[in-house]
């Protein structure tokens, strides 16, 4: 099964215990981690579990485990592709998007 056609619940399970193994791999119970990443307890059993939280939480839970840099496969610094470089030289710049679904004539 691809990444994208996985379910939410699914997407946080899989969360869930790679947080839950770092959290082991740095010899920590939930409480331990709850009190350096200042949440409540149950916020880092939630999140093992898969059953989500803020991202404010989920932010200080991986910066109390020193791995923020997670957060960065999230969202990758968008780049421009030397096709778009090479158009963009061509046209005037875009004022707006396109609303989807209505085909210009």
């Amino acid at each position: 099964m691809t990444n994208d056609k996985l379910r939410l619940e699914d997407v946080q399970a899989q969360l869930g215990q790679q947080l839950r193994q770092l959290r082991l791999r740095h010899n920590l119970t939930q409480r331990d981690l709850a009190g350096r990443a200042g949440v409540a307890w149950n916020v880092v059993k939630r999140l093992e579990a898969g059953k989500g939280a803020t991202v404010e939480s989920l932010v200080k839970v991986l910066r109390a485990l020193g791995h923020v840099d997670w957060l960065n496969t999230l969202a990758p610094a968008v780049s421009i592709s030397p096709l778009q470089i090479a158009a963009a030289r061509t046209k005037a710049p875009r004022q707006r998007a396109r609303q989807q679904g209505r085909r210009r004539v």
